[in-house]
């Protein structure tokens, strides 16, 4: 008996691997969607970490760096220096 495939219909799917926080704590969006600087998600606007494990956009972790007006860099959500993670 032979089997003849006529049509496949292939789906996939990626993430960025981020542990336990599916989006970004400064603007809220998903990591799989972009930040509200970029207009197409992708390698552009990666997710960032830091040695606390935070996890945001680029844009977003860059943004906030800058708006820090004493020039000390924090970590959005739990105010230690931010260091990034070494892969």
């Amino acid at each position: 008996m032979k089997i003849r495939i006529k049509r496949i219909h292939g789906v996939a799917t990626w993430s960025w691997g981020v542990k336990n926080e599916g989006c970004c704590i400064i603007c809220q969006n998903p990591f799989e969607a972009c930040c509200p600087d970029c207009t197409v998600p992708g390698d552009g606007c990666p997710p960032v970490f830091g040695r606390c494990e935070h996890a945001l956009h680029m844009h977003c972790l860059v943004k906030w760096l800058e708006s820090l007006k004493d020039g000390q860099q924090k970590c959005p959500l739990c105010r230690e220096d931010w260091k990034f993670r070494e892969a």
